[in-house]
C-alpha cells in the first residue's frame, strides 16, 4: 500500500503530485480519485489515473468455440479478412438496430397531424394580402367612379339617349373585382366543402382552390356573352351595352361585400354556417338589384312584367342552377369516394 503521506498536496496552489503507481496490486479508479482532495479539477484528476494505470497486452482467448449447434463443424471468426462476403453478411445485415448510421424511423407512437387551417396557410394568407392592398390602391385612385356608378345605379333615364361611358382604366379595375369575386366566391365554396369533409379530398388544397375559381371565373364570362348575344338579338344596341356596365357592376360590389366575411372566416374563426348564411343573402340581393335593373332598362313598358320574370329565370337562375351542379360534380371528383 502507498503511504498516506506519498500524494500530500499543497491546498493554496491547488497542484497534485505525480502519484506513485503500487508495487503490488492495481487500485480502482475510484480509489484514485478518493486520495486526491475534493476541489481538485478534472485534469488533476485525469493525470492521476494516467499516473496509476497503465495499459497492458490484451490476450485474446484461444480456447475452442463451443456455442455452435451439435453435429455442425465451429464456426469462424469473422476477425478473418479472408473470408467470403457472404460469411460476413447476413439477413440482419441492414437492419438499422445494427447500423446506428442508418435511420430507424420514428421510435414510439406518432402523435395526431395538426389539422389544415386557412389561417395557417402562407399561400391563402398571401393571396388575400395581395387582394386587400391591390384593392386599397385601386379604391384610392377610382372611389369617385364607384359613388358615380351607385347614384347611376338608381336612376331613372328620362330619354334613351341618356348613357354613361367608362373610361378603360375603369373598366380594368372593374375586371380585376370580377376576378376578386370569383376568389372569393372559390374560397366560401372550399371552406364550406372543407369542413363537411376535410379527410376525404384527394388533391391539395391550392389546386381544390384554383379548380373552383377558374369555374367561377367561367361562369361570369359565360354569362356575359350569353347576356350580349341574347340582348342583341332582342334589344337594341344602347340598352345592352347600359345592361352589361350594371352587370360589371353589381358583380365588382358583390366581390367587395364578401371579403369582409371570408377575413373573419379565415382569421376569426366564423362558422360556416354564419358565412354560408352571408353570401347568401348577398348573392339574393343582388339578384334582386339585377331583376330591379333589368326591368329599368328592358321592361319599363305596360304589361312587359311576366316577360321580365322570364328573361330573369332563363338568364340568372338557371346558369346559378347549372354552375352549383357543375360545382356538385367537381367535388365528386376530388373526393375519395368509399
Amino acid at each position: 500500500m502507498l503511504q498516506t503521506d506519498s500524494i500530500a498536496m499543497e491546498q493554496a496552489e491547488g497542484e497534485v503530485q505525480n502519484l506513485q503507481p503500487m508495487a503490488h496490486r492495481q487500485p480502482t479508479p475510484a480509489q484514485v480519485l478518493s486520495w486526491l482532495p475534493k476541489n481538485a479539477t478534472p485534469e488533476q484528476q485525469d493525470s492521476a489515473i494516467q499516473a496509476n494505470f497503465e495499459p497492458g497486452e490484451i490476450h485474446w482467448s484461444q480456447r475452442p468455440d463451443t456455442l455452435h449447434l451439435p453435429g455442425w463443424p465451429v464456426g469462424k471468426s469473422y476477425r478473418d479478412v479472408s473470408l467470403p462476403r457472404y460469411y460476413k453478411e447476413s439477413f440482419f445485415s441492414n437492419d438499422s438496430l445494427f447500423h446506428p448510421e442508418l435511420t430507424g424511423g420514428r421510435l414510439g407512437v406518432a402523435g395526431d397531424p395538426v389539422p389544415y387551417t386557412p389561417a395557417n396557410d402562407n399561400f391563402v394568407t398571401g393571396v388575400l394580402f395581395g387582394v386587400f392592398i391591390l384593392a386599397l390602391i385601386a379604391l384610392s385612385r377610382l372611389g369617385g367612379f364607384i359613388k358615380r356608378q351607385a347614384k347611376d345605379f338608381f336612376y331613372i333615364p328620362r330619354n334613351e339617349t341618356s348613357s354613361q361611358t367608362e373610361t378603360s382604366g375603369e373598366i380594368r379595375f372593374q375586371l380585376f373585382l370580377l376576378l376578386q369575386t370569383s376568389l372569393l366566391l372559390a374560397l366560401i365554396y372550399f371552406f364550406s366543402t372543407f369542413d363537411m369533409a376535410a379527410d376525404t379530398f384527394a388533391v391539395e388544397p391550392y389546386q381544390a382552390i384554383g379548380i373552383y375559381g377558374g369555374m367561377f371565373t367561367v361562369y361570369f364570362f359565360m354569362k356575359f356573352m350569353v347576356y350580349a348575344f341574347t340582348n342583341w338579338v332582342f334589344f337594341e344596341r344602347r340598352a345592352n351595352r347600359q345592361w352589361l356596365q350594371a352587370l360589371l357592376f353589381i358583380i365588382s360590389v358583390q366581390g367587395m361585400l364578401l371579403f369582409p366575411i371570408v377575413m373573419l372566416q379565415v382569421y376569426f374563426s366564423l362558422s360556416i354556417k354564419t358565412v354560408g348564411i352571408y353570401t347568401l343573402t348577398v348573392i339574393i340581393l343582388f339578384k334582386l338589384l339585377s331583376f330591379y335593373k333589368t326591368h329599368i332598362i328592358f321592361f319599363r313598358r305596360k304589361g312587359a312584367f311576366l316577360q321580365n320574370i322570364l328573361y330573369f329565370c332563363a338568364l340568372e337562375i338557371v346558369p346559378l342552377l347549372s354552375l352549383y351542379g357543375a360545382l356538385i360534380l367537381t367535388n365528386s371528383y376530388l373526393k375519395i369516394n368509399y
